[in-house]
């Protein structure tokens, strides 16, 4: 519980606002609440965002069973002609000693259509943009929220950097379907999670306001 506790509040925009400083020299400071129920409600939380970025669990309306509606739209694969799913836009190449090094790729900024448009709430949070992001000339991902897009997990774009890794010039090979889904079923948790965030905030909160004193006997 400790663990997915502190998993909570480390994922809390507020927290990392707040603690910029501790959490770049690696030296973060994470309140314990005062309440075994403030210490299992967060811990909830935190076995949500567990979920969330392990790709080997199934997560109920996000990347398996029926999806949850705000979701649905997020990162549809589309081909224009027959699939293919070899990645030639330029995502990834080689660098020096073999390192990949990712590129320019190929991507469409757009603002979102009709049936892909959220409520405000929800488009505050993931990007008043979208993006198509496309393998090659006739197959791409439609609608990928800007904030999806952006986010990063260890200092690593997540989606450009799993692209980079599967360009053609690497790769020597098309993706599988399984891969194709795959992307879809990571932008969705990314997205799933972005949507966590206020929740997230206000455990921070509830915790920072009533926290364990530790000077206390």
């Amino acid at each position: 519980m400790i663990w997915l506790h502190a998993l909570a509040i480390g994922y809390a925009p507020a927290y990392l606002a707040e603690n910029a400083d501790g959490v770049r020299q690696d030296w973060p400071r994470i309140p314990l609440p005062a309440s075994k129920a403030g210490l299992l409600a967060s811990a909830e939380l935190g076995q949500q965002v567990a979920a969330l970025l392990d790709t080997e669990i199934p997560v109920p309306g996000v990347a398996n069973g029926k999806l949850r509606p705000e979701l649905k739209a997020v990162a549809d694969l589309r081909c224009t002609g027959s699939p293919d799913f070899h990645i030639t836009t330029g995502w990834g190449h080689a660098g020096k000693e073999g390192v990949t090094m990712p590129g320019k790729g190929k991507m469409l900024t757009r603002s979102y259509r009709t049936e892909e448009e959220f409520e405000k709430p929800l488009l505050d949070l993931l990007g008043k943009t979208t993006h198509d992001i496309y393998l090659n000339d006739t197959a791409y991902w439609r609608n990928v929220p800007e904030k999806v897009w952006d986010y990063t997990i260890g200092g690593y774009q997540v989606l450009k950097k799993w692209l980079s890794y599967r360009d053609h010039s690497l790769l020597g090979r098309a993706l599988t379907t399984e891969e194709v889904r795959e992307v879809t079923h990571i932008a969705r948790r990314l997205a799933a999670l972005i949507l966590l965030q206020p929740e997230l905030d206000a455990n921070y909160q509830n915790v920072k306001a009533a926290s364990h004193d530790w000077q206390s006997p």
